[in-house]
C-alpha cells in the first residue's frame, strides 16, 4: 500500500469520527428538572418536663475544721515530773482529766508561808479587838468631850482598820498559793481530742508555754463556699443550736459508696473569701468522731480533710423542673409544638447542679427537644421516632 493511499485512509476514518460524534450530540435526551422536592422532617428525641414543689440541692466544697481548738498552755512554771498515759496524740481525754504534774514543792512551801502569815494577822486582829474594849472602857471613865477625830485616835480606829486590812490581804495572799498551787497540776478544760504534745517528762517550762494541740470531739465544723446568689436560698441557724438548712456531707474519694455523715447550716460568715470572691457559710456536724453514738457504718470525720457538701435549699413551690443540659443559649428551650420547633425563653427561678427549675415560660409536661439540631430555625418541622 502507497503512502498516499494511507493518508487517505486516516483522513476518511477521522472524518467519519467527526461525523458520528456530531450525531450524538445533536440526538442525546435533555434532562428534565422537577418543579418541586420534599422536604423532610428533622427526627429529634424528648424529654418531658416536670411540675411541682422540688427541694433542689447546692452542692460545694469545703475543709473540715475543729469548732473548739486550743494550744494548751500554762499559767505556772517548774519541772515536769509526771505526764498522764492519756496525754499522747490521738488519745481522747474527758474534762478534767490530769494531764501533766508540775512539781508542786515550791508551791506547797508557800502556801505553808502565806498560812502562817494569816495565823499571824488574825492573831493581831484579835490582840487589836481587846485594845479596842479597854480603850473604850476608859474613854467612858474619863468622861471628856472629844472630836470625832479625836475620838477615833482615843478609840484606836484606825489600828484596828490596818489589823483587818492585813487579815485580808493575807488571806488573799493563801487563795494566790492556793491557786497557784492547784495551777501546777495542769487538766483538760474539755472532753478532747489530742493532736500533739510538746513536752516530756523533766522539761523545764514558763508560763505560757505550748504544751500541746487539743481539739473538742462535740463539735466540727465544715467551711464550705458557695455563690453570693445562693444565699437567699439558705437557712441559717441564727439560734443556740445553729440547726439551719440540712446538709449531707460525702467524700467519695476515701469512704465508701453511699457513707455520709449529716450537719447543718450554723452561721454565715460576714465576710467573702478573698480568692474565690464566694460567700462563706459554716456548716456544724455534731459527734464528729463519734465518740458520743458510736456507729461503725458512719466514717468519722478528719481535720483537715477536703469534703463535698449538698445542702438542702428552700423548697420551691409550682416549678417546672428540667435538666440543666436541655437549657439551650440565652435561657431558652427546645420544645416541639405541633410538629414544628418552638424555641421558648423561659425564666430560670433556681439552678442547682443537675437541675434547672422555671417559674415562666414552660408548663407541664411539655416535650422539650433533647437532640441537638445543627440547624435552629424557629418554626422548623419536627417528628418523633414514633411518627415513622
Amino acid at each position: 500500500m502507497t503512502k498516499k493511499k494511507t493518508i487517505f485512509i486516516s483522513m476518511g476514518l477521522l472524518i467519519g469520527s467527526i461525523l458520528i460524534a456530531v450525531l450524538f450530540f445533536w440526538t442525546a435526551p435533555e434532562a428534565e428538572m422537577e418543579g418541586a422536592s420534599k422536604t423532610t422532617a428533622m427526627l429529634v428525641d424528648v424529654v418531658q418536663a416536670k411540675q411541682g414543689d422540688f427541694t433542689p440541692t447546692i452542692v460545694a466544697t469545703g475543709i473540715v475544721q475543729p469548732a473548739t481548738d486550743i494550744s494548751l498552755s500554762n499559767q505556772v512554771g517548774g519541772e515536769i515530773t509526771r505526764i498522764a498515759n492519756q496525754f499522747l496524740p490521738g488519745a481522747y481525754v474527758k474534762k478534767g482529766d490530769l494531764l501533766l504534774q508540775i512539781n508542786p514543792a515550791d508551791f506547797e512551801n508557800t502556801l505553808l508561808l502565806r498560812k502562817s502569815d494569816l495565823s499571824l494577822a488574825q492573831s493581831d486582829y484579835e490582840v487589836e479587838l481587846g485594845r479596842q474594849d479597854v480603850a473604850l472602857k476608859d474613854y467612858e471613865l474619863i468622861g471628856d468631850e472629844l472630836t470625832s477625830e479625836n475620838q477615833n485616835l482615843v478609840l484606836r480606829k484606825p489600828q484596828l482598820l490596818a489589823a483587818k486590812a492585813n487579815v485580808e490581804a493575807a488571806e488573799a495572799a493563801v487563795s494566790q498559793a492556793t491557786l497557784n498551787l492547784n495551777r501546777a497540776s495542769i487538766r483538760a478544760p474539755f472532753d478532747a481530742h489530742i493532736l500533739s504534745r510538746n513536752v516530756n517528762l523533766g522539761s523545764q517550762i514558763t508560763p505560757g508555754s505550748d504544751l500541746g494541740r487539743l481539739v473538742g470531739i462535740d463539735e466540727y465544723w465544715v467551711m464550705a463556699n458557695i455563690p453570693l446568689s445562693k444565699v437567699n436560698w439558705l437557712s441559717i441557724g441564727e439560734d443556740a443550736d445553729g440547726t439551719g438548712s440540712p446538709v449531707k456531707i460525702v467524700h467519695p474519694a476515701a469512704w465508701e459508696q453511699g457513707q455520709f455523715r449529716e450537719g447543718n447550716v450554723s452561721r454565715l460568715v460576714g465576710a467573702l473569701d478573698n480568692q474565690t470572691r464566694l460567700a462563706r457559710v459554716i456548716i456544724r456536724i455534731a459527734d464528729p468522731l463519734l465518740r458520743r453514738k458510736p456507729n461503725p457504718d458512719k466514717p468519722p470525720l478528719i481535720i483537715g480533710t477536703f469534703v463535698e457538701v449538698q445542702i438542702e435549699a428552700s423548697k420551691l413551690e409550682n416549678v417546672t423542673r428540667l435538666e440543666r443540659q436541655y437549657i439551650r443559649p440565652g435561657n431558652t428551650v427546645w420544645v416541639i409544638q405541633e410538629g414544628k420547633l418552638n424555641i421558648r425563653k423561659v425564666n430560670i427561678l433556681f439552678e442547682d447542679q443537675d437541675f434547672a427549675y422555671i417559674n415562666e415560660g414552660l408548663s407541664a409536661n411539655e416535650q422539650v427537644v433533647a437532640t441537638d439540631l445543627a440547624t435552629v430555625v424557629d418554626g422548623s418541622p419536627l417528628r418523633l421516632d414514633a411518627d415513622k
